[in-house]
């Protein structure tokens, strides 16, 4: 076991506790940048490890024990923890708050429930710390390179924080890829809706290439190349580009396309399944993230797809594709129209959790600060930006002119797509219901009227009309009258 001498007392500017990728990553970044670094990990091992390989990259300052680490940070004091989420966070929160001072900051950038934050928040600040729940997105690349970061916890925090953060983080046109997302546990709020729409980006690619592959013969590689093409236009994005990558590339041990080799069952950590439970709560339809985690459920149901296949009729239809370009040219603008939707339903809920939890959320900041670092950035989250700059109370992204008239130029490719893929019994989930959410969305009267009535009938439930004020119901199991519940 390595030893090292305690740190000088009050020198580094920013502390990182847990030396797993990210963590040693995210601390080599602030290093690489000028910072003044404290490194600690429970088992030593690992910090040893980054001193060994990285400690040419800036100024390091290694402890054993977190007694030692806390007191080489100036004052007020900066730990970011970057440990695996649930009782370890608290276990090590625990034990740095038993050793800081008033005004001292503690930072979670790991993947964290929002509710969880707003605790630990409420909790520190008692004690008189500050607690920030940061969100930090772009892998291990981005943690070293420069990710976004959304942090969230008091305006003071961020004051001490900010600087650093903005420095280290991914840059667009000069701009830094960070802001202060909002109080208590704004910043994990947003980073958890930021993975959502990410389930459903990836999803919906990978519909896409599904449909590449079964309905017109197509090869990994060459729908590699289709890919490669979109990512030149306004479907450029992180996402679009490492599926050309991922496409194009073989296997080494059997020669095959890498693809082909991967097991079809996709896992999950729990921020697509917290989106969705967080978007029922607050009473906000997002259909295309709820379908691709559904998605990713569907292809771990094992027993279940097991028991169906060789059972289930498809009964699907044959349909010739007289024109392979224009269809690929309609698998484009729906996949376009499909990302768009996600995304409009993920600002929807992001403002919908700012109303309800008093945070003062700026979407187009949000929007600013996905260009660069992170997972979903994408050449339209400039026009994002703009048109919450247009109208920052926008009700609905969709209805910004710019999206208005972009979904409406993929309309027609988009309702092609969803009827063949139906028609062949090929599985979109997320083209399918990101279109019937478009429809449901722009119609003029929905069939909510007879569910409504329904609930009225059997649960009294009531309801209102449409030719005047007030709240009804109507006296079933007797003479049916209606009777006014005001």
């Amino acid at each position: 076991m390595a030893s090292f001498a305690p740190s000088p007392a009050d020198v580094a500017d920013i502390g990182v506790t847990g030396m797993a990728v990210m963590g040693s990553n995210l601390a080599r970044n602030f290093a690489r940048n000028g910072f003044k670094v404290a490194i600690h990990n429970r088992s030593v091992g690992k910090t040893e490890t980054v001193m060994d390989n990285y400690a040419s990259e800036g100024e390091f300052y290694p402890s054993e024990s977190m007694a030692d680490f806390v007191a080489s940070l100036q004052k007020p004091r900066v730990a970011i923890i970057m440990v695996k989420a649930g009782k370890p966070t608290d276990a090590v929160i625990d034990e740095l708050a038993s050793l800081m001072e008033e005004g001292d900051i503690i930072v979670d950038a790991g993947n964290a429930l929002f509710g969880d934050t707003r605790r630990r928040e409420a909790a520190l600040r008692e004690k008189g710390l500050h607690f920030v729940g940061s969100g930090v997105s772009g892998g291990e690349e981005g943690a070293l390179n420069g990710p976004s970061i959304m942090p969230g916890g008091t305006k003071e925090s961020y004051d001490r924080l900010g600087p650093m953060f903005e420095k280290i983080s991914a840059h667009v046109d000069g701009v830094p890829c960070c802001t202060h997302v909002g109080a208590d546990g704004a910043g994990h709020f947003v980073k958890m809706v930021h993975n959502g729409i990410e389930y459903a980006d990836m999803q919906v690619i990978s519909e896409a290439y599904d449909m590449m592959s079964k309905a017109l013969g197509m090869g990994a590689s060459e729908i590699g190349d289709v890919f490669a093409e979109w990512n030149k236009g306004d479907l450029e994005s992180f996402l679009i580009e490492i599926t050309a990558e991922v496409l194009h590339h073989t296997d080494q041990t059997s020669g095959k396309p890498f693809v082909d080799v991967i097991l079809d069952r996709a896992a999950q950590k729990g921020t697509g399944a917290w989106t969705v439970q967080t978007a029922l709560d607050l009473g906000v339809p997002v259909t295309g993230i709820a379908e691709a985690t559904f998605a990713r459920s569907t292809s771990g149901s094992t027993p279940q797809r097991e028991a169906a296949r060789g059972v289930l009729k498809a009964e699907a239809q044959t349909l010739e594709i007289a024109d392979k370009a224009q269809f690929i040219d309609d698998l484009q603008k729906a996949l376009y129209a499909a990302k768009l939707v996600s995304y409009s339903q993920g600002f929807d809920e992001i403002a919908a959790g700012a109303k309800e939890y008093g945070w003062d959320i700026d979407l187009g900041a949000m929007a600013r600060i996905w260009r660069g670092g992170c997972i979903i950035r994408a050449r339209f989250l400039n026009r994002i930006t703009e048109a919450y700059e247009r109208d920052a109370n926008l009700p609905l992204l969709l209805a910004d002119a710019y999206f208005t008239e972009e979904i409406a130029k993929c309309i027609p490719a988009w309702r092609r797509i969803v009827a063949f893929a139906a028609a062949s019994g090929y599985p979109v989930p997320v083209f399918s219901s990101t279109l019937s959410y478009y429809d449901a969305v722009r119609a003029e009267r929905l069939p909510a009227a007879l569910v409504q009535a329904q609930r009225d009938y059997f649960g009294a439930h009531t309801y209102q009309r449409v030719d005047t004020e007030g709240t009804f119901h109507v006296e079933w199991t007797q003479d049916r009258r209606e009777t006014n519940q005001d």
